[in-house]
């Protein structure tokens, strides 16, 4: 070994520094080769995968995380191996340059463990979705939605916890004490956020509505396209995006349109009070033919349901299978209008109208 090796820089010997250089510039030349390793690795330990996500879905999602994660873990643990300058051991503010940058370290490998954490949830959360697809029923896709957001926040409270115990060197008990305090304290000052929480597992284990469905919830009606932590996002029929918080949808009366099993139109006839008996029969029985003759119309009746001194009323009411609603508005123009010639053929008015001469 040439002598000049151990000559000794900021308190470590060349010899020292080399070593830690060939190391560092394999780790950026094999960083590649090792993470697509570890990660094909980690992609064993889930043989029912494969089925549902492939392993190159999966290696695009945590590479890259798994990459810096290493090269972080690298690097700290290599300069752990130097002795700290005496030249650059100075205080600021009684905290000593040296646990400054241990600091330092200890946060990135928080932060990049994190990192990789929550893509490791993407990873599940993609897993769910795609076997959820397979499946007829919406709620299973809510849910992955649901759970990949709850467990992200998981992640970060962790997060929080492994920089306090680390990085600050808190006490984890006190801390955890600590934000049980403050828990409480922002619990009774974030009371409707707290509630909008709890109806949201409302939503997801009593199943009032999936994501997909035509809802009413007071004055709005559209379809819901995201069920989230606080809010439930629903496309109205004038294509807005609504964000209704959970609680109303869990308190309010909410009229669940996809579960219908059939639509029902109802039209209420005024006609003048000089329609004699013979014709209401007669209108009754054509309108009844009428609708008995439309292939799309399930069932229906016409009474004449009320007398009164302006008008004589004639109710009809027919239902129609779940069909789309232009559709459904095709059907109730083409009634109306045979409904009109029906009046005319029988020589019956309308209430208000003169009656022809």
């Amino acid at each position: 070994m040439p002598e000049f090796l151990n000559q000794s820089v900021l308190d470590n010997p060349l010899i020292r520094y080399l070593w830690i250089a060939v190391i560092l510039l394999a780790m950026f030349l094999l960083k590649g080769i090792v993470s697509k390793l570890l990660c094909r690795v980690l992609y064993g330990f889930f043989p029912k995968a494969k089925q549902y996500v492939s392993r190159d879905q999966f290696i695009s999602l945590v590479l890259l995380p798994m990459e810096w994660f290493i090269v972080a873990l690298v690097v700290i643990f290599s300069f752990q191996k130097l002795t700290f300058p005496a030249v650059l051991d100075f205080e600021l503010y009684k905290i000593s340059s040296r646990d400054i940058l241990d600091g330092f370290g200890k946060a990135a490998l928080v932060y990049f463990f994190i990192r990789l954490l929550r893509s490791l949830i993407d990873f599940f959360a993609l897993l769910f979705e795609v076997r959820a697809n397979t499946t007829s029923d919406q709620s299973d896709n809510q849910l992955v939605v649901f759970f990949r957001d709850f467990f992200k926040a998981v992640t970060l409270i962790i997060g929080f916890l492994m920089f306090s115990k680390f990085v600050l060197n808190f006490n984890i008990s006190s801390v955890i004490t600590g934000i049980s305090i403050i828990t409480a304290a922002v619990a009774l000052a974030t009371r409707e956020s707290l509630e909008n929480l709890i109806a949201s597992f409302i939503i997801f284990f009593d199943k009032p509505f999936t994501l997909g469905d035509l809802v009413k919830v007071e004055n709005i009606t559209g379809t819901v396209e995201k069920i989230g932590l606080r809010s439930t996002r629903i496309r109205t029929e004038q294509k807005t995006f609504m964000t209704v918080p959970n609680k109303k949808m869990v308190d309010s009366i909410l009229d669940n349109l996809s579960l219908r099993t059939e639509r029902k139109a109802e039209i209420k006839l005024e006609v003048s009070v000089q329609t004699q008996s013979r014709q209401l029969l007669q209108l009754t029985q054509k309108a009844e033919s009428l609708m008995q003759q439309h292939e799309l119309i399930q069932k229906g009746s016409v009474f004449v349901t009320e007398i009164g001194l302006k008008s004589i009323v004639v109710q009809v009411e027919y239902f129609t299978a779940v069909i789309e609603f232009s559709l459904f508005q095709e059907i109730k123009q083409t009634i109306h209008l045979e409904l009109l010639n029906i009046l005319a053929s029988l020589e019956i008015d309308l209430a208000g109208k003169a009656p022809l001469e």
